[in-house]
């Protein structure tokens, strides 16, 4: 591929991997998560302190991990604590500035599904792999980044089930969404980036990206999404950042067999 050709998948990836900044604390999520916040690291944020949820603080990967318990995370952190404190002390505590998640669903409230996709949860059509330490990062940390595909199927007007929570939907029980902890929650897509709105907590389409149209992201999108009064436009991929996430591909492909996140 050119170097001034991307996927729309490159562009998600560095469109999220933006969002990091030098010195940034963030616990990072497998795949997608990863590969951005790896790409951050590889570019303009050398500083960022990458946390991953088997203790590894500080991780410096040269190949994407596969997993949270890939030995790559422990041999290049900077320090390796148990579980118990990396949720104690640093998420707990207060010391993690961003959260950066993957979902199979979420809703306009920034609720997060990755357990269960169609029927019961007893029988559903789909298992997914589960909570693992989603939740509390969900709720504890400073700020939360979701990545993923952008389609009715993962945006969505109600979750089969809520694994790990943003803001509660109004019920009749309640005066409108309430809060879990979660601060400011972005969700970057292959279409364009949404944020919360700090007055509703509902997210709203704020950037797109290059030659995609409200339109489409609307009709891509479970639920009648509200639009920013000027969206912006992501600015196209630098060369240098293409190099870096297709190198990082290719160093974990040559590793693994194949990326570690999606093409």
């Amino acid at each position: 591929m050119p170097e001034n050709d991307y996927t729309p998948t490159e562009i998600m990836t560095i469109a999220a991997a933006r969002r990091l900044k030098n010195g940034t604390v963030c616990f990072v999520g497998i795949g997608l998560p990863s590969a951005a916040a790896n790409l951050a690291r590889l570019t303009h944020a050398p500083g960022v302190v990458l946390i991953y949820e088997s203790g590894a603080i500080g991780a410096k990967p040269q190949v994407l991990p596969l997993s949270i318990g890939d030995g790559e995370l422990a041999e290049t952190a900077d320090t390796v604590v148990s579980v118990p404190e990396i949720f104690r002390y640093w998420l707990q505590g207060g010391r993690v500035d961003l959260g950066f998640l993957g979902a199979a669903q979420i809703d306009r409230f920034g609720n997060i599904n990755t357990t269960v996709i169609g029927g019961t949860y007893e029988s559903p059509r789909v298992r997914l792999p589960g909570a693992g330490g989603a939740p509390e990062i969900a709720t504890e940390a400073r700020e939360i980044a979701i990545i993923l595909q952008h389609s009715k199927r993962s945006l969505v007007d109600k979750l089969d089930f809520v694994t790990s929570s943003g803001f509660l939907a109004p019920t009749n029980e309640r005066n409108g969404p309430q809060p879990r902890g979660r601060r400011r929650t972005t969700v970057v897509t292959d279409l364009g980036v949404l944020e919360s709105d700090p007055a509703t907590h509902e997210l709203i389409l704020t950037t797109l990206h290059p030659g995609v149209s409200p339109r489409r992201v609307r009709d891509a999108t479970g639920w009648d999404l509200k639009l920013a009064a000027h969206p912006e436009t992501t600015p196209i991929p630098t060369a240098n950042e293409l190099h870096a996430l297709r190198d990082l591909h290719a160093r974990t492909a040559a590793a693994h067999g194949r990326a570690a996140s999606v093409d």
